[in-house]
């Protein structure tokens, strides 16, 4: 079918060549197909590129190239993490001149959201290599740190940018004032002043090298960033997060599991509940009549108190012996275990979290909480026994769900004896 011509006095074959070149025009910068394409042509050249620096006969990471999304695809993998993982785990890695750092450099530069994604899951492997070597004792014959320390330093730069040199700021709920859940008891007072507002993290300022004295705000930065997309992080990029926090703490403490005894003392009133909470601090510390006492147990026999306590609380043992494994006690300002508190709190409440993560974030909490209690932390003790308690709470509503859900089932199945007739006797 032929489509009418207008013609006019100018040339028609003007006219037809127009036409002809805007039907062959390729597609601009606003198309969404041209947008979509060019996504996915720099992923597939950046993954091609990470398969040349880890080859693999078993799952070659060119594979994933093939893919419409190729960055998601490789990061729902858990071959290719494991394959990232070893190389970033080997004694010569983080070095300035080390190729796989220098990927994750350029990757995360590349400004593509899904192959940021990809970089930040190993944000918690990455950081935890190199908080683990910066605080080992024998640091000062490690080499250079420069690989790690310059994706740090891109992930730490990209936060500073996107706040723009603003404050995170939290509002603080004014009890006096009404809100969805209650009504205050007396009139409010319609003050707009009183509105509280708490500094959560302050102004950023640029940073071109990780300095000892700057070390926390940066890596604490970095995971905040983390934390933005926790929620579609795979769940051994989680796993790797709650083995080094609990690394971090320090292990082999059973101080952890004393705050899930602590409930019996509310059957407790008076003096009596106050000697018992002073006892238990005095054990938690390690305190003992004014004298340290270090000989109160072994390493092995507080293990076995914390997976023993883990199991009550329905905890895997598995995993609870599994944070032994990864990491070393470091310091633990504010400014990085804030953020660590935060992505503890998601992997443990998520509601997509498999019970693997659950169980290790319930472990690394109360590793943390026994470093706080060690510390005198007050920020962080207030934090970590307020995700203890509802882990617990949760823990013991599921457990009496499953119960009931049990005995409901136990007691369809069970015949019931068929009631005798009843007589009515009729007197006349």
């Amino acid at each position: 079918m032929d489509f009418p011509q207008n013609h006019s006095p100018s040339s028609s074959s003007s006219s037809s060549s127009t036409s002809s070149s805007t039907a062959r025009r390729p597609p601009t910068d606003t198309d969404p197909m041209h947008s979509w394409w060019e996504s996915v042509s720099k992923q597939r050249s950046r993954i091609l590129s990470l398969s040349s620096l880890l080859p693999s006969d078993e799952t070659p990471l060119s594979s994933f190239a093939d893919s419409d999304r190729p960055a998601l695809s490789l990061l729902s993998s858990p071959a290719a993490y494991s394959l990232v993982s070893f190389a970033l785990s080997s004694p010569g890695s983080g070095s300035g001149s080390d190729p796989l750092c220098q990927w994750l450099y350029e990757t995360f530069q590349s400004s593509d959201p899904h192959l940021g994604l990809l970089v930040l899951s190993f944000l918690p492997l990455l950081s935890g290599i190199y908080l683990s070597r910066v605080h080992s004792s024998d640091s000062s014959s490690l080499p250079s740190l420069a690989g790690f320390e310059a994706v740090l330093l891109a992930v730490y730069s990209s936060e500073v940018k996107s706040r723009s040199g603003k404050s995170l700021l939290v509002q603080i709920p004014d009890l006096s004032q009404p809100s969805l859940y209650h009504t205050p008891r007396n009139k409010p007072a319609d003050d707009r002043s009183r509105q509280s507002v708490g500094i959560l993290s302050p102004p950023l300022e640029p940073h071109l090298a990780v300095k000892s004295t700057k070390r926390a705000i940066i890596i604490g930065t970095a995971l905040d960033c983390y934390y933005k997309q926790v929620s579609q992080m795979p769940a051994w990029s989680k796993l790797e997060f709650c083995t080094f926090a609990a690394g971090w703490a320090g292990q082999n403490c059973p101080c952890g599991t004393k705050f899930d005894r602590d409930d019996l003392d509310h059957l407790e009133t008076g003096n009596g509940n106050s000697n018992k909470h002073d006892r238990l601090f005095r054990e938690g510390s390690g305190f003992s009549n004014g004298t340290r006492s270090d000989d109160i147990g072994s390493e092995d026999d507080a293990i076995k108190d914390v997976v023993v306590e883990m199991d009550n609380l329905g905890i895997s043992k598995e995993n609870a012996l599994n944070l032994e494994k990864k990491g070393v006690r470091i310091p633990l300002p504010w400014e990085l275990l804030r953020p660590v508190v935060t992505i503890l709190g998601h992997c443990l409440f998520g509601p997509l979290n498999s019970q693997d993560v659950k169980d290790a974030a319930s472990a690394a909490i109360r590793c943390l909480y026994a470093r706080a209690s060690h510390d005198l932390a007050p920020q962080a003790i207030l934090a970590l026994q307020s995700l203890i308690r509802l882990d617990k709470s949760a823990r013991a509503a599921a457990k009496a769900a499953a119960t009931a859900v049990a005995n409901t089932s136990s007691n369809a199945n069970t015949p019931s004896k068929a009631k005798k007739p009843e007589i009515l006797l009729v007197s006349k």
